[in-house]
């Protein structure tokens, strides 16, 4: 029996140290400013995507009075041949609308969810409701989230904080 419980006692020991810690436990660990490493995406029907591309452009602010702001972008976005945003050719504005987004609004933490209430962004579907990040990783200067893409399916966001 002794040996049962010195075994148990070691492996709860190992399985501590081994394991990083799964979600920022408040907003407060969330304060900062995070640049998107990573976002591996897979569709409803199951294929493999990286919506903005394999080195993303993205930021992710997040203040302490309960605020965020978050873009993304593909780094490889076309300018517009006519050089107004309000001209854009038909490519052109499916090429920016299919590779950025846009967001803010308020946050929260709660159990390793991060609730963010959009006030306003790019895509309107989102407006007025609340989105939620599961942070599956979160280790001082590094997390990564699970979430419901814009565009379904899920997607793992790899996220560093700036320095």
């Amino acid at each position: 029996m002794r040996h049962l419980i010195t075994a148990t006692l070691i492996v709860i020991v190992c399985l501590g140290i081994a394991i990083p810690e799964a979600g920022a436990q408040t907003a407060k660990d969330l304060i900062g400013t995070w640049t998107l490493e990573s976002d591996n995406s897979t569709t409803a029907d199951g294929r493999t995507v990286q919506p903005f591309g394999p080195q993303p452009n993205g930021i992710a602010i997040f203040d302490s009075t309960g605020h965020f702001a978050i873009i993304n972008s593909r780094p490889d976005l076309p300018k517009f041949t006519s050089n107004n945003r309000m001209r854009g050719t038909a490519e052109e504005n499916q090429a920016i609308v299919q590779g950025s987004i846009a967001f803010f609004g308020s946050y929260l933490v709660a159990n390793g969810v991060i609730i963010q209430h959009i006030e306003g962004g790019t895509w309107p579907a989102w407006i007025g409701t609340d989105q939620k990040r599961t942070i599956s990783a979160f280790a001082g200067d590094e997390q990564t989230w699970t979430t419901v893409p814009s565009f379904g399916g899920r997607s793992e966001l790899h996220w560093k904080r700036m320095k």
